[in-house]
């Protein structure tokens, strides 16, 4: 299981707040103390919570569930682009676009664009009777569809979950997915609401040591329940194979009884072997 050391949080910075003016006071309970005029962050708790999300994560993603990124801040962007795509998962950190989750079948009409203005611009054939004027136009719009939709042309429907590095910042992509009743995992800190968010992980959402730390335990998580899937699927042939193997021994016995009626060879397929594996993960 992901974890992650008090040590490692102290040293990205995760339990600096905001200023004491500008918080919210549903934060108070995530709250150690505060320092200087800032808000210092119980970092016991965001241990605690930390690992509770990177286990739901990790559970979804062993089940063949998706994850979405999102971070269109400053300070997140490089991170949720780098963190998303070593993990396989999508990720919107440019400009979050009213309705990528509420009006998905609009968004994946602009992919679609956005694809066939890449089939038409590496197929010199297709565009040699434009004008050069024309092509630099159609290579605009296919600049400016791949900036905002690159992270997620290829994800084929609305994902699982959504992780979110700063609930503020990205509170529209919060609403959708409450909305359509996708759960949130996000990086809260002390001058947000963390009512609507599924999994809160409280922490510093501005500094780039601190956000890279959580989303990385973040995809370590969705890649632990990847291989987890994959190790469960090797177990489950496994066991396929010794069921399969007991079953002819059992059915080679049987023959050898006068008390049982001897029916005709059985063709490959009339037996049906069903294994369950159940995955197991640490607290």
């Amino acid at each position: 299981m992901t974890t992650v050391s008090m040590k490692q949080l102290l040293e990205s910075g995760v339990h600096f707040g905001h200023q004491t003016r500008r918080w919210n006071p549903k934060m108070a309970k995530y709250i150690f103390g505060q320092r200087n005029g800032i808000y210092i962050i119980d970092l016991k708790k965001t241990v605690r919570l930390l690992k509770e999300a990177c286990r739901f994560v990790k559970d979804l993603s062993a089940n063949g569930g998706t994850v979405l990124f999102v971070g269109t801040k400053k300070q997140a962007q490089d991170t949720v682009k780098e963190e998303a795509k070593r993990c396989g998962m999508y990720y919107v950190n440019q400009r979050w676009l009213g309705g990528m989750l509420t009006n998905y079948p609009t968004i994946r009409q602009s992919i679609k664009k956005l694809q066939d203005f890449d089939a038409k611009l590496g197929d010199e054939e297709a565009i040699r009777h434009l004008k050069k004027k024309e092509r630099l136009q159609m290579a605009k719009m296919r600049d400016k569809l791949q900036k905002n939709l690159s992270g997620i042309r290829d994800m084929n429907g609305i994902p699982d979950a959504v992780f979110v590095t700063d609930t503020r910042k990205e509170h529209i992509a919060v609403q959708e997915a409450k909305k359509l009743g996708i759960p949130v995992v996000a990086i809260v800190d002390t001058n947000c609401d963390p009512d609507f968010v599924d999994y809160v992980i409280p922490g510093n959402d501005d500094a780039i040591r601190a956000v890279r730390l959580l989303t990385q335990r973040i995809a370590d998580s969705v890649l632990e329940g990847k291989m987890a899937a994959a190790e469960g699927v090797e177990e489950l042939t496994d066991e396929q194979m010794d069921s399969e193997a007991v079953i002819d021994l059992n059915a080679d016995e049987s023959s050898d009884s006068p008390d049982t009626e001897i029916e005709g060879p059985r063709k490959p397929g009339e037996i049906a072997v069903a294994a369950e594996s159940e995955e197991t993960f640490e607290s």
